[in-house]
């Protein structure tokens, strides 16, 4: 199953954290030169949030900047996003997503080869 699988979705309040989990097959991990979150509200486009490449280097989009940190764990199989200082404009489906071609990562969905389904974010006020 290389079908990445997202947990750690869910309701709180304006200001408050939460951290999403990723979980891929080894297949995914060891392979991708790009991993990343992308999220999508409701009557919204889908949009990226926060990337990490297979060499370590991390991208945030400017609605992410200072308050989420992407990281993952090789040796788990395991991408998170760490969301801080969350805000009602947060909420959103947010996906996992990986890809393992190409030569450079750019938040294009469509070149994410490996997607998740998508967990629940929702932020109240």
């Amino acid at each position: 199953q290389d079908r990445p699988v997202e947990s750690g979705g869910g309701s709180v309040q304006a200001g408050g954290s939460l951290e999403l989990s990723c979980v891929t097959s080894p297949f995914v991990s060891t392979m991708s030169k790009c991993m990343a979150w992308f999220r999508q509200a409701v009557g919204k486009e889908r949009e990226g949030v926060a990337m990490i490449s297979s060499d370590g280097l991390t991208t945030y989009t400017d609605a992410a900047k200072g308050r989420f940190t992407i990281s993952k764990d090789s040796a788990k199989n395991t991408l998170y996003l760490q969301m801080n200082s969350l805000d009602p404009e947060d909420t959103a489906v947010y996906f996992c997503a990986a890809k393992n071609w190409g030569l450079e990562c750019a938040f294009r969905w469509q070149e994410f080869n490996f997607r998740g389904q998508g967990t629940q974010v929702t932020v109240s006020s």
